[in-house]
């Protein structure tokens, strides 16, 4: 093991952290209004909607995301349709592809994440609102969808760690992000473990630092963990005053 290599490493690996980060939060950001989508057809009670939600959810939950990558940026290729039409544009080019596939496959599992949210909600809380004149989209975006994203958070702050991991698998269609720069560092210098390491430890340190960034957020969201400290502060406040008296 040599210190000055990790060092060298680290240096050459960096770079391909903004990439990694940009391929994650753009799926998950674009991932996050197909899966508000499939969530709503899998509620509406319309069966046509209901079974087209469940077959893209049991396709890309039963299907690995690496042959879905390969479907997409080698498959499509295949078709001449495909070739002269206006999608070429961006099936051509592997960073989009990346995004595409990564963003089909967060959509089925978030969805799944938004209809718990949804379902969480408890519907004393909806007829309350409708008693209070409440209905449609007001209805939506004041109580069910907060309620909801404060049951999802921390099942959707998971996929976003999931889909930071996924960004990985776009070096085998030559993105250069962490992965990919990894990959081309071994090629040169054939070490192996020590490379490996190093591309290990930035996920290790990106996903510390996305756990805890939704752990405050859920803290932020949700009140009744914020009650403990409130009470103990009120508790010494009142400790106080009576000592003083």
């Amino acid at each position: 093991m040599d210190i000055q290599f990790f060092w060298e490493s680290l240096i050459t690996l960096i770079p391909g952290i903004p990439l990694t980060l940009l391929l994650a939060f753009l799926s998950t950001f674009l991932g996050a209004f197909l899966a508000l989508l499939l969530a709503t057809m899998r509620l509406s009670g319309i069966r046509p909607l209901g079974w087209f939600a469940q077959g893209y959810l049991f396709v890309f939950r039963g299907s690995p995301l690496l042959v879905q990558l390969f479907l997409i940026y080698y498959g499509l290729s295949q078709f001449p349709a495909v070739r002269h039409s206006f999608a070429w544009t961006f099936l051509r080019d592997p960073y989009w592809c990346a995004i595409i596939a990564l963003t089909l496959n967060t959509a089925a599992y978030a969805s799944e994440v938004i209809r718990g949210g949804l379902l969480s909600v408890p519907h004393g809380q909806v007829e309350a609102a409708r008693a209070s004149g409440m209905s449609g989209f007001m209805l939506f975006r004041r109580i069910v969808f907060p309620l909801a994203i404060r049951q999802a958070l921390p099942a959707y702050g998971t996929e976003l760690i999931l889909m930071v991991k996924a960004t990985s698998l776009a070096s085998i269609i030559t993105i250069m992000e962490i992965t990919g720069l990894a990959a081309k560092l071994v090629s040169e210098t054939y070490r192996v473990i020590e490379v490996f390491i190093v591309a290990g430890a930035i996920y290790l340190a990106i996903n510390f630092i996305l756990t805890r960034i939704v752990m405050a957020l859920e803290y932020r969201l949700t009140p009744h963990l914020r009650e403990p400290r409130i009470l103990t502060a009120l508790a010494l406040e009142n400790e106080s005053a009576g000592e003083i008296s």
